[in-house]
């Protein structure tokens, strides 16, 4: 689990330190880490984050750090993994399985059997799901193997370089066919689960949603979010008058 990178022309003289935190955008605190276990070479030996680098330096990163993953107890279960390298893996997980354990779900949610596979192929990594699915919605569900792949995946969301479709079934014929949902979402009074539309108190949440296909009294929509707020696409299309069937 080697990142492998070689100094460039414009980019002698600065430090390794710079290189490390605005080229390959690795955070202070996952440095920190990589710093402590030796796991940063130039030219295949130690170095001084903060002395500069010359052209052509290879610099050599090893995010291979054992992490302690035992807060969350492994559950052999039969997964179906659609891609995998040494970075990531991506699962189709289905309707009625959380991703999450909890206090209902301690041992049969999604990270229990992922928990399960790490042990099985000796990978020493805490369980990093970069992407959230609701309990009762089927869909892939994407783990990174290491902090850094997680980081990379996280500023890809928040760029919308990370694009997340989902196809819902919703009661009813829509009037228009494609269109933007931007009503701002926030926790219902009195709920911990529930959401609403909340025009004071609300989260700014944007939905993009096509037709895809129309049935007798339903409608097959494709919604792309921008935002990723908790029951957004079940709020959205609800309050524009097409609620899910499920």
């Amino acid at each position: 689990m080697e990142l492998i990178y070689k100094i460039e022309k414009n980019e002698v003289g600065k430090t390794l330190h710079s290189i490390l935190t605005t080229k390959l955008n690795i955070s202070t605190r996952l440095l920190t880490k990589l710093i402590k276990n030796e796991k940063i070479l130039v030219n295949h030996s130690p170095y001084n984050t903060k002395k500069a680098v010359n052209l052509g330096d290879c610099i050599t990163i090893d995010f291979s750090i054992l992490e302690d993953n035992n807060n969350i107890v492994p559950t052999p279960m039969k997964l179906d993994i659609l891609y995998e390298d040494e970075w990531f893996l991506v699962v189709n997980k289905v309707s009625g399985m959380p991703i999450h354990p909890s206090s209902l779900h301690y041992t049969d949610s999604l990270s229990n059997g992922i928990k399960s596979y790490y042990d099985s192929i000796g990978l020493a990594k805490k369980i990093r799901p970069v992407n959230r699915l609701d309990l009762g919605t089927s869909g892939l569900v994407i783990f990174a193997k290491c902090e850094y792949i997680q980081e990379c995946f996280i500023r890809q969301m928040a760029n919308l370089s990370f694009q997340k479709e989902y196809l819902c079934l919703v009661n009813g014929i829509l009037t228009t066919k494609t269109g933007t949902i931007c009503l701002p979402i926030a926790r219902k009074n009195g709920s911990i689960i529930e959401r609403c539309v909340d025009e004071n108190f609300g989260q700014s949440s944007i939905t993009h949603y096509e037709v895809t296909k129309e049935f007798k009294n339903f409608s097959l929509v494709k919604c792309k979010l921008e935002t990723g707020r908790t029951h957004q696409i079940r709020v959205h299309m609800a309050t524009i008058g097409h609620p899910l069937l499920r």
